[in-house]
This record gives C-alpha cells, structure tokens and sequence, in this order.
C-alpha cells in the first residue's frame, strides 16, 4: 500500500469518528476495504462493532496477534484540516484514525503475501470507554482465533516521525474512572439546620480524597486520585439536595488500585454518616496495566536498533490502555510511535504527522515477516 493510498484511508477515518460500541460507520468502511483485499488466505469474523481477521499461514506453527483500536472521542475539533470529523463533537483526537490506517497497510501486505504462521488483526471498540479489551477476550470468536502473542501501538506526540519508543515491563498505569453521587436534603437557603447540603458534602469528600494518596500509598510506590468535576445545586438561594464528583484514580500497581479504592469507600462511608446522607460509587471503566513482556520486548527494541528508525527508552506512565487486558493473560507488549506534533493526545488541536503511517506499516510489516517465517 502506498504513501499516499494511507493518507487517503486515514483521512476518510479521520471524518467518520464514532464512540465506544457505537463504530458503525467505522466497521462498515473497514470491512469494504478488508473485502477489497485477496480472500484467499483471510478469515473474517464481526464482533460487535469491531472486527477480527485472521491471516492463515501457510505452515502455521502459533498465531502472532496485532490488535488496532477503533473508537473516537467526545471532542469537538478545532484542527486545520480540511477534512474535519463530519460528527459534530466527535473527533479522532487520540490517534485510532492512525492506529486502523496502520493495521490495515500491514493487512494488505499479508493478504498478499502469505505468511508461514497465522496472523489475527484485531480490530477492537471502545478503547476510550466503557472498555473493549475485557470482553472481546472473553468472546468465543476471539478464543476461536486466540493468538499466541499480541502487539499494539499508540501514537505519541511527543517523539520525532521515524522514533520508536517503549519499554520492557510496566509502560502504562491501571487506571478506573471515578463517579460519586451524593443526594441529602435540599432546602432555603435562610435555613440550612432544615436541611442536608450535598455542596458542603461533597467539598468535604473532596478535600479528604487528597489525603489517600500522601497517607495511605507507599510512597514508594505511586498513585493518582484527580477530581475532574463537581456538579451541585440549582440556584444561589437553595441548598443542593444532590451532588455528582467525577474524576479519575491512576496507579502504577493493582495492588493500590485496590488500597486507593477501599480508602474511597471508607470516606464516602464517613460522609453517609456524618452528612445524613446517602452515596453511591460507580467506578466506570477500569482499565488494567500494560506491562510489556521483558523478551518479546527486548527482541523488538534490539530489532528496531538494527534498523534504519530510532530507539528510545520510554518513561512509564499514568496513562492508561485496555490494552493491558491483551497483555494480562497473552505475553506481548505495546510501542510508542512518533508523530511529531505539538499538541498533546486528546487535545482538540492535534494533528499528528502522516509521514508516520510509512513508517508504521514498513516497520511492522518486517517485524511480523521476521516472526511469523
């Protein structure tokens, strides 16, 4: 596939951003292009929303799987392009346009050019929420097709066009989403002894949230409890009955994941009691951490330092991946690919370098030629 053929699909990607369990549109283009493909080796299989397409090898010996994620963002764009996201507050703006463009160049080389070991590309929704890893692992047709190792990449706005960078063991945190509801007793605002405010409340939770991570986290190891919003109250003069804390919890080990999560409960348990008031967790989509495979991984970097791209040793991160699913139960690992752009994933501006898509496609198609032969 061509340069210019992949700036052509991931700009027609890039206009059609749909959320979580909800890539119609996406899967439809998907599949017309994966349909315009030699079928004699391909194997596809619906899920959902998403797709899987397993490449049959020639003298199959194990199944290397390569899984790309389809799903945009709830973000309206603000970029310079001239093919802007045709779904009004929708935008790829954390790179999945790129990540399908990319899987579908080394499909298309595969497809012509048969293999000695089976491939499957996984082509998996809502990355971005409420989680797809989990139960497209859990599906029959994924364990029909089950692969014996599983790579993925991730854009990084950071690194120059050409620079690969990741690391053996943890590259990117656990992370869960965070949902608090308080409800009390509304009232006039001239007399507060009447009623149970949920703003008072929840100021209060708030406040003490920020003591979990300075009290109850080894401080050798780390962890992140953000509020990102509180919502309360409908008028100046009127004490709120209800209050809503969104935010969001990161830590670099399950194990305080699950301190930080306790220690939530205990102080929402607290504000029940001592605000007379009733509350509820909802703790959303929880994503695992990605922890790269040490020989898998040292393999690829050693074959990234042998080719023509640059190799960089990356930092782990609070960032978080449903990917981390693959990598609990499959050994593999994830990899940053530069895209050279100075805006930040998930920022409304971002425009990501396309010159990255040849380099991607080139350099996977090698890697997986090297392992799956």
């Amino acid at each position: 596939m061509s340069h210019d053929d992949l700036i052509d699909i991931r700009r027609s990607l890039h206009r059609i951003p749909e959320l979580g369990f909800q890539e119609v549109k996406t899967q439809r283009f998907l599949l017309d292009k994966i349909q315009s493909l030699p079928q004699e080796h391909l194997e596809v299989m619906e899920w959902k929303t998403g797709l899987m397409v397993k490449v049959h090898g020639a003298d199959p010996e194990k199944t290397i799987g390569y899984r790309a994620d389809i799903d945009g963002l709830p973000i309206e764009e603000e970029t310079s392009y001239d093919f802007k996201s045709e779904h009004p507050g929708m935008m790829h703006a954390c790179g999945h346009d790129f990540h399908m463009t990319i899987a579908l160049g080394v499909l298309t080389h595969f497809a012509s050019n048969q293999p000695k070991d089976h491939i499957l590309f996984v082509f998996q929704p809502a990355e971005e929420g409420p989680g797809g890893a989990l139960p497209i692992l859990e599906s029959m047709e994924f364990n029909a097709f089950r692969p014996d190792m599983m790579v993925a990449l991730h854009i990084s706005p950071e690194l120059p066009v050409g620079t690969i960078g990741t690391k053996e063991g943890l590259l990117f945190a656990n992370t869960s989403e965070l949902f608090i509801d308080l409800k009390g007793k509304g009232g006039h605002a001239a007399y507060p002894h009447k009623a149970n405010d949920m703003v008072v409340a929840g100021s209060n939770l708030v406040s003490m949230m920020q003591t979990i991570v300075s009290r109850n986290i080894d401080p050798l190891d780390s962890a992140v409890v953000t509020i990102g919003k509180i919502t309360g109250g409908t008028k100046q003069n009127i004490i709120a009955e209800k209050a809503r804390i969104e935010g969001t919890i990161r830590t670099l080990s399950p194990e305080a994941m699950e301190n930080v999560k306790k220690r939530i409960e205990a102080l929402v348990s607290g504000i029940e009691t001592g605000f007379e008031c009733e509350a509820e967790i909802d703790y959303g989509a929880n994503y695992y951490q990605v922890d790269n495979d040490p020989e898998l991984t040292e393999e690829f970097m050693k074959f990234v330092e042998d080719s023509k791209y640059e190799l960089v040793v990356s930092d782990k991160a609070m960032t978080g991946e449903d990917f981390g699913y693959f990598l609990k139960e499959i050994p593999g690992f994830m990899f940053w690919l530069g895209v050279d752009t100075p805006y930040g994933l998930h920022h409304s501006k971002i425009e990501p370098n396309e010159d990255a898509l040849k380099v991607a496609v080139d350099l996977l198609v090698d890697y997986i030629t090297k392992k799956a032969n």
